[in-house]
């Protein structure tokens, strides 16, 4: 008999991981596919055991032994009993009922790909409505984001057995900008702002807000960086945390897709987008061609100029702040990949347009290394033909060299400038307050003369 929706069974079954995260449609379909069984004292399964099968027990006590020595005891009442009962193939224990149970097993297949929604209108067919999520259910709202749908079950237990709650009142700061990072947040009720302060004396910058469900915190945890915003509780907040090394051994690892640049190259092919997140300065001087720019700071606000169909391929400096943004786009459903070791890790490639790089030392230029070998090969106005392989070599290396002393140059040049305008800025603001001043003094000059 199929799991009818109404029924206290299908309630139960509702808050199974990772169930709970399914559309209710998706669920509905399911449960025409599933029945609940029910044993008195008997054997769920046995060790050694190599079938497919996922067991959930809905009423009832398990025991879970090995070699007759009780290793734990499983009460469906309790959290343990909304994760599949010792899920890994082969079983390395037994399950035995202690007394009357009501258990279900379901294909592991059929759990992680459930059957796809078929619409067809059929006039007996009764619309039911999701029943909101308890504001207390924040294993569902962890469940729900695209990240840790992704994750394997004895990766999604340990997280949601390591987290800790902790809470903090309104306008308490929550996370500072410039201090290490130490752990990874989610917001079980309440409210906090995200902001940034573009430099020490900048004034702050409103980014986002965030609320209930929503997680912040791994940014620094992935990048190994400073916090790069400080989040401040809009009012009183109750949080769940995880710890820097939990985080990136259950989540970021498992999460993260890294591609070489070979890999990039193919992908780019198949319609693949270069997504740059370094800042504008330094994607000016040098960046791959056919890239966009997104620096990471302001990535939060451009993801709805993004498109979700097209794949991305996040590139920074090394490939850490790359890191950060690809687990920031994978949050919000995009398809994102890194490339190995970002812009440090690419070699020039005569043979390959992507590998050229648009470099800005005041006139934009486009650096072909292939042109310098052509020049070799094809001598003009008394230059001499290089034909060793040994001595080409030396000339792109120098080459490079070259180059990389220009950048440094204009790297220089460029912080100089920076310099500049930080002290424009201060000198501009501070003239501004002293003609705000002015301008009230005004105001209450005129109105005495309008009231006299």
């Amino acid at each position: 008999m199929t799991v009818d929706l109404s029924s206290e069974d299908a309630a139960v079954i509702r808050k199974l991981i990772p169930l709970t995260a399914l559309p209710v449609a998706q669920f509905s379909a399911l449960c025409a596919q599933m029945a609940v069984q029910e044993i008195d004292g008997g054997i769920l399964f046995e060790k050694g055991d190599t079938d497919s099968y996922l067991v959930y027990l809905i009423k009832g006590e398990v025991i879970l032994q090995a070699e007759g020595l009780i290793v734990e005891i499983i009460n469906a009442e309790s959290e343990s009993a909304r994760f599949a009962l010792a899920h890994q193939i082969p079983r390395k224990i037994d399950a035995v009922a202690k007394g009357v149970v009501r258990f279900l097993r379901l294909d592991a297949d059929s759990v992680n790909n459930p059957p796809p929604l078929c619409y067809k209108e059929d006039n007996t067919y009764m619309v039911t409505e999701e029943p909101e999520a308890d504001q207390d259910d924040w294993m569902t709202a962890l469940l729900k984001l695209p990240v840790f749908q992704s994750l394997p079950p004895a990766n999604l237990q340990k997280i949601l057995i390591s987290m800790e709650m902790i809470s903090f009142s309104k306008d308490e700061i929550i996370v500072e900008q410039g201090s290490a990072g130490d752990y990874f947040y989610l917001i079980k009720s309440g409210e906090c702002l995200l902001t940034r302060k573009p430099s020490p004396n900048a004034k702050e910058i409103k980014l986002a807000q965030l609320r209930n469900g929503d997680t912040f915190g791994e940014d620094s945890l992935i990048s190994d960086a400073p916090r790069n915003l400080t989040i401040t509780a809009l009012t009183d907040i109750s949080l769940l945390r995880l710890g820097k090394k939990q985080f990136l051994s259950l989540i970021k690892e498992p999460s993260l897709k890294f591609v070489n640049y070979a890999e990039m190259q193919e992908a780019l092919k198949q319609g693949a987008t270069i997504l740059d997140v370094r800042s504008p300065d330094e994607y000016k001087i040098r960046h791959l061609n056919c890239s966009i720019n997104a620096p990471f700071f302001s990535l939060r606000m451009q993801l709805k100029t993004l498109n979700r169909e097209t794949p991305l391929i996040v590139v920074c400096a090394n490939g850490k702040v790359s890191e950060a943004a690809a687990f920031l786009l994978l949050k919000h459903k995009f398809n994102a990949m890194i490339l190995k070791k970002g812009m440090e890790g690419i070699e020039p490639d005569p043979n390959n347009e992507t590998a050229h790089f648009n470099i800005d030392d005041g006139i934009e230029t486009l650096i072909d290394p292939g042109e310098s070998v052509h020049r070799e090969n094809h001598p003009e106005a008394g230059d001499k033909p290089i034909s060793t392989a040994g001595s080409d070599r030396e000339d792109r290396i120098r080459f490079l060299k070259s180059e990389n002393e220009n950048l440094r140059k204009t790297n220089h040049q460029l912080t100089d400038k920076c310099k500049r305008l930080e002290l424009e800025k201060e000198h501009t603001e501070k003239q501004y307050r002293i003609l705000f001043k002015q301008m009230e003094k005004l105001t209450q000059v005129l109105d005495r003369l309008k009231g006299s």
